[in-house]
């Protein structure tokens, strides 16, 4: 993997970074403090680091209770939107994922601005691009971004073995430099072991369609469904079609148990996998590893922070969310759950770049995400991409469960996916 060169003026950006997120100070005075103890509710999905955080900041902040509401993705999208639209019942502070940015920005009267918060001098941390992405059309900040998902292909390194292939993270990029390529490998993995090579078929789409130039929507919110989505689709068909998944369905109970039980050996790996595959799975560690993933590049997730302006304790939240972005926290979500930070400073740090995680047998995660993160080139995703992916992602499911064939199944996806659209 490419080393990146490491900054001086890199790491005096994030010192100062530092300081400014952990005084605990908004610019206007926090008079929330003044009144007592202040209970935070944050509303997310899977796990971003927060247990250990939560314990540092209420250390530091006795006056601040967080309560952490870790929920399934779809729902805690589809509650915070219910909520908005009701007026009341809303988190203190929502995750929103890269799939719903557009969605919600849209409505940026209902959330914060983080510009009237002293959120402008967080402008120059951030990718160029992440900070746009949840910029609303009138120049509100609904957001100040968490992580990127680059790209990259978790793979079992003890199961290779058993099947005879490299183990090797150098040797298996190479076995794989397209997707026919991984189709074709794990034909063989499958015919050596009797057992199946990939997770899940939209496990599958989701990655190819992350690296085509335009996914579900181009600029003007128009429906693309044969360009992307048909090529993702196909491959995650092909895939299906050649017995090599396991057909789980992911984030599901039995997805988790698929880990467990050694049900697949490979799946695509955004940086905030890691953490997923280290919490369902901890006695495996040391038999993970990290390979390039087919067809190169992409970026599958990634989100923000964002504060819904019906709240009643805006300004201890905002102290928070400015808390959690700073480099210290965003370097120890980095090592705890794998997370990368959406702050390019933070890839020439050394505690990022240098970082091995022993877990996935120490491979040096810092390099291969900070590479991979410096070469995205993210999709406009459009305001209905949240539910129009979970549509077509429905219907890979129907295959894979055998309800539906995989012949039939791209003119549902197409209708199911102009319903969530047009919805």
């Amino acid at each position: 993997m490419k080393r990146l060169g490491k900054a001086t003026a890199a790491a005096g950006l994030a010192a100062t970074l530092a300081l400014t997120g952990c005084s605990g100070q908004s610019l206007e005075g926090n008079s929330d403090k003044a009144e007592g103890t202040v209970t935070l509710k944050i509303a997310f999905w899977g796990d971003m680091g927060l247990d250990k955080l939560k314990t540092q900041y209420e250390a530091a902040h006795p006056n601040v209770k967080i309560v952490l509401n870790s929920g399934e993705y779809n729902a805690q999208h589809e509650d915070l939107q219910k909520k908005l639209v009701a007026g009341s019942g809303a988190p203190d502070i929502s995750a929103v994922d890269e799939g719903f940015i557009v969605q919600f920005r849209s409505q940026a009267d209902k959330f914060v601005n983080f510009l009237d918060k002293g959120g402008a001098e967080y402008e120059s941390k951030y990718l160029p691009w992440k900070w746009q992405q949840s910029m609303s059309t009138d120049g509100k900040q609904i957001g100040l971004g968490t992580d990127v998902g680059g790209l990259a292909m978790c793979y079992r390194s003890d199961l290779f073995k058993k099947a005879g292939l490299p183990t090797d993270r150098d040797a298996v990029s190479k076995l794989w430099t397209t997707w026919d390529d991984f189709i074709n490998v794990g034909k063989q993995y499958t015919q050596k072991t009797g057992k199946k090579f990939v997770d899940s078929g939209t496990n599958m789409f989701n990655p190819v369609l992350a690296q085509q130039p335009v996914g579900f929507f181009d600029t003007s919110e128009q429906l693309q469904m044969e360009g992307g989505p048909k090529i993702a689709f196909d491959v995650s068909m092909k895939a299906l079609d050649a017995g090599i998944s396991a057909n789980l369905a992911s984030f599901q109970p039995n997805w988790d148990q698929g880990f467990k039980k050694d049900q697949f050996a490979v799946l695509a790996c955004p940086a905030w996998m890691l953490g997923h595959i280290q919490d369902t799975a901890p006695e495996q560690k040391g038999k993970w590893d990290i390979a390039a993933i087919p067809g190169g590049g992409g970026n599958w997730g990634g989100s923000w922070w964002t504060i819904p302006s019906q709240g009643k304790n805006i300004d201890a939240a905002a102290d928070f969310v400015k808390w959690l972005v700073a480099p210290e926290q965003q370097i120890e979500v980095f090592k705890t759950v794998g997370n990368l930070p959406s702050q390019p400073a933070l890839y020439k740090d050394p505690a990022v770049l240098d970082y091995k995680k022993e877990f996935m047998s120490n491979a040096p995660t810092g390099q291969i995400f900070a590479a991979t993160a410096e070469n995205l080139k993210p999709q406009y995703l459009g305001k209905k991409a949240g539910p129009t992916r979970v549509a077509v992602e429905n219907v890979i499911t129907r295959v894979q469960e055998g309800k539906l064939k995989s012949s039939e199944a791209w003119a549902v996806a197409v209708k199911e996916a102009e319903k969530a659209a047009n919805s």
